[in-house]
Parts: C-alpha cells; sequence; structure tokens
C-alpha cells in the first residue's frame, strides 16, 4: 500500500501544483479556457514519466522481487 502511495504521488503532485498554479492564474486573468488547464497538467505528468519512469520501474520491480524471495516463507515452507 505505501508503495503505491508513493508511486502514485510522484505522478500526480507535481500535476496538482501546476493544476493549482494555472486556476490561480485564470481566476487572475478570468480566462476559462479547459485547454489552458489540460494541457499543462498533461506535459508535466509526461515530462514526470519521463524522467521518474526508470525510478519508479525500479522501486516496483524491487518489491516484486522482494515479495518473490518472500513467498516461501509467507506459505511455511
Amino acid at each position: 500500500m505505501q508503495l503505491t502511495l508513493v508511486l502514485m504521488a510522484i505522478l500526480l503532485v507535481p500535476s496538482l501544483i501546476v493544476g493549482l498554479l494555472v486556476s490561480i492564474f485564470q481566476a487572475a486573468t478570468q480566462i476559462n479556457e479547459m485547454t489552458l488547464s489540460f494541457i499543462p497538467k498533461l506535459m508535466v505528468t509526461m515530462g514526470v514519466l519521463v524522467i521518474g519512469g526508470p525510478l519508479m520501474l525500479r522501486m516496483l520491480v524491487e518489491y516484486i522481487q522482494q515479495l518473490m524471495n518472500d513467498i516461501p516463507a509467507l506459505v511455511g515452507g
């Protein structure tokens, strides 16, 4: 559960920050364009996936390897 939260936080936190900044900009300028909020969040999410993807994949692979190594102990072997 903790790994899931960490992996999702890596993706969601930057997107939430950009969404907040864009919302503040929209409120200040009174521009209500849907693509103005969608495109920056999409770009940030893609950038985070490109930059943080290897780290996220490594964390997931290490978890699965640890889980596979622990299976004999979990089933009582």
